[in-house]
């Protein structure tokens, strides 16, 4: 008897070791209004957790991560992937599986768990594991990616997610190098550039897309510090967060403009932001970014302090209306999650901040990684460490995993099925990728049979919904002229651009859509419209951007970079194709912008006139000898003595 009572008090205190130290870490958290913090699953169980994702079972996948920075080699069987599973829904994992392990993923930092398969970024390579026989264990990998990535480091290669035209996306920050095809070349994108941090064009941290095979590759952006991870929402638009250099108060969040330069480092010589130029903004943080150089993309917000990490667009309805549509960012420098609301600010883009979650006790907590369930929860991983990057790792005993949702929900997963075309639709309306990866395949494998079904969604009052079945019908053989004409129509702005964007990835022929849409009361549209003629050639190319850059408003900056991009191959008849339009009146606030932003031959004796007309502010010169650095050598070399006459 005394034998079973000792039992029994074991046990008790076990269950309220347990119960103290959940109730100790869920109180250490200062939630918003509406937001119930459930602790998961901890350590023992799991260690320090990078990157997570859920799957179409509402399962949590985690890179369990110990052979980081000083403790390489410790673990001597490798890193792990882990399964994790709430069998009873009260939002804490029941079960841990090991999906993988081995030094093949030691220190990985990017996960993407798609249905058929597990992509795991683990620096040289991205690796695609696949499970044959369903027991929820690794049995083969294909090499995806490789190339000469810094292994181990947190600004390498990221993890890839599905976006909703059937392709993925992905990064890697300024350590990430190159990639290389199967030869071991450098690898080439589709419009045969290399995929290479070497400067003339690209520097730094890059963004991709591709299909899931790694064919048809595109370079998206460039020119980024450590990039960890991008996010892809309904209508194609990419948002990522950026890093500084530590201690500069500099980390940001950015729209991806494809084909832009995002800033770190000097375009011209690779410099660093400390090398003293014209019109070098005061502010170290603005500095940072040479946002004061003409063809720099503008940032959506600079957030301070802080090392961001993982990023997710949250299109579920389960959490409080505020998150609906929005952004949810992890800042494990700063021991918060938060999201950045999005809202249109000209041609492009502002934010505002929410904090979601906040440690206001343990400043352990570094929250590395958020993820969407299929009931529109989320999961936040925590690294669990008293300093965070910079190859440190002082704790690897513990670990977390958290779910964030509205106050007594369970974890219960959606009933969901793809074996008909209204089952798979009901599917693409969900807020995890994974299901939604599903859904698109089976949906796409229907062609034409899907139709009637993807149709009553494209009709609904959801604009996100609406969107991916656009892509999907869009893709259908034979249907893709029909759907851009249709989107390109329609009454929401983001519906026209989603328009654009399906031409380019289909072949439809951009120049007759792009010539109605020229002078679309969106500037944001208009936006879209240059960019999509980036790649273009021709008269009619250079009379399109002639009237865009007509409807350019001064100060917009999201507009002018959007006409850099587009005019970066053909500067010389762009230019020229304004002038003859404006005549004299080019000389305006927003013609000045465009001289100002314009690689053309002849742009540095019109920067000249600027510099020579008395009605030009002293605070603006520097702005405009900054442009000229960026001239011809020949005809800047002209104008310099012009302005000394």
């Amino acid at each position: 008897m005394k034998v079973i009572n000792r039992i029994k008090a074991v046990f008790f205190i076990f269950i309220l070791i347990i119960f103290t130290q959940q109730l100790r870490s869920e109180s250490s958290f200062l939630m918003d209004e509406g937001l119930e913090l459930t602790l998961s699953a901890s350590e023992p169980e799991i260690l320090s957790l990078s990157n997570i994702d859920v799957d179409h079972l509402g399962r949590v996948w985690a890179c369990e991560v110990v052979n980081y920075g000083p403790n390489q080699g410790k673990r001597k069987e490798g890193d792990k992937i882990l399964i994790m599973e709430d069998k009873d829904g009260d939002g804490k994992m029941d079960e841990v599986k090991t999906f993988h392990q081995g030094n093949d993923v030691d220190a990985a930092m990017g996960l993407c768990v798609l249905s058929d398969r597990v992509i795991v970024s683990v620096t040289p390579n991205v690796w695609a594991f696949f499970d044959d026989d369903g027991d929820d264990v690794a049995d083969r990998k294909e090499l995806l990616f490789s190339g000469d990535g810094r292994p181990v480091y947190d600004h390498s290669y990221h993890s890839l997610v599905y976006g909703p035209d059937g392709k993925v996306y992905w990064n890697f920050g300024n350590t990430g190098k190159n990639l290389k095809d199967e030869t071991g070349q450098i690898l080439e994108d589709i419009h045969g550039q290399a995929v290479e941090d070497k400067g003339r064009p690209f520097w730094g941290g890059m963004v991709f897309r591709c299909d899931l095979d790694g064919k048809n590759f595109e370079i998206l952006g460039h020119n980024f510090r450590n990039n960890y991870e991008v996010t892809v929402d309904s209508f194609g638009s990419l948002w990522q967060s950026d890093n500084d250099d530590d201690g500069n108060r500099a980390t940001r969040i950015n729209f991806i403009m494809e084909g832009g330069n995002f800033g770190y480092l000097d375009e011209l010589t690779g410099e660093g932001w400390r090398k003293k130029r014209p019109g070098m903004h005061k502010n170290v943080s603005l500095a940072h970014w040479h946002l004061n150089d003409p063809g720099v993309v503008p940032n959506v917000i600079q957030t301070g302090a802080g090392a961001p990490t993982g990023i997710t667009v949250y299109e579920g309805r389960l959490l409080p209306k505020k998150y609906w549509d929005q952004l949810i960012h992890c800042e494990s420098g700063v021991n918060v999650v938060r999201s950045y609301p999005v809202r249109d600010h000209g041609a492009g883009y502002k934010a505002d901040s929410i904090d979601m979650m906040k440690s206001v006790k343990d400043r352990s907590f570094r929250p590395v990684d958020v993820a969407v369930a299929p009931d529109g929860s989320i999961f936040i991983s925590d690294w669990y460490d008293p300093i965070i990057g910079g190859l440190a790792q002082r704790d690897i005993t513990r670990g977390r995993l958290y779910r964030i949702s509205p106050k007594g929900a369970r974890y219960e997963q959606p009933k969901l099925d793809y074996g008909s075309a209204e089952e798979s639709v009901n599917a693409l309306k969900n807020p995890n990728y994974c299901v939604r990866y599903k859904a698109w395949n089976a949906l796409h494998k229907m062609g034409s049979v899907a139709e009637k079904e993807l149709m009553k969604m494209f009709l609904s009052k959801n604009s996100r919904h609406k969107a991916r079945a656009l892509w999907l019908m869009g893709k259908s053989k034979g249907r893709s002229a029909h759907f851009v004409d249709v989107a390109s129509k329609d009454k929401n702005p983001d519906i026209r651009i989603l328009a654009l964007r399906l031409a380019r990835q289909t072949g439809v022929p951009l120049i007759n859509i792009i010539e109605k849409m020229t002078s679309d009361p969106s500037a944001k549209v208009r936006r879209e419209c240059a960019v999509s003629i980036a790649h273009l050639r021709g008269d009619k190319k250079s009379k399109i951007w002639a009237s865009l850059a007509v409807n350019h408003k001064a100060g917009d900056r999201w507009s002018l970079e959007a006409l850099g991009i587009a005019a970066a191959n053909d500067w010389d008849a762009c230019l020229a194709s304004w002038l003859e339009l404006v005549g004299d009146d080019w000389n305006s606030d927003k013609g000045k912008d465009i001289i100002w932003r314009s690689r053309a031959k002849g742009s540095s004796l019109l920067i000249a006139k600027i510099l020579q007309d008395p009605m030009t502010l002293e605070k603006d010169r520097p702005r405009y000898f900054r442009a000229l650095d960026f001239q011809d050598t020949v005809q800047r070399d002209e104008a310099l003595i012009k302005i000394l006459e």
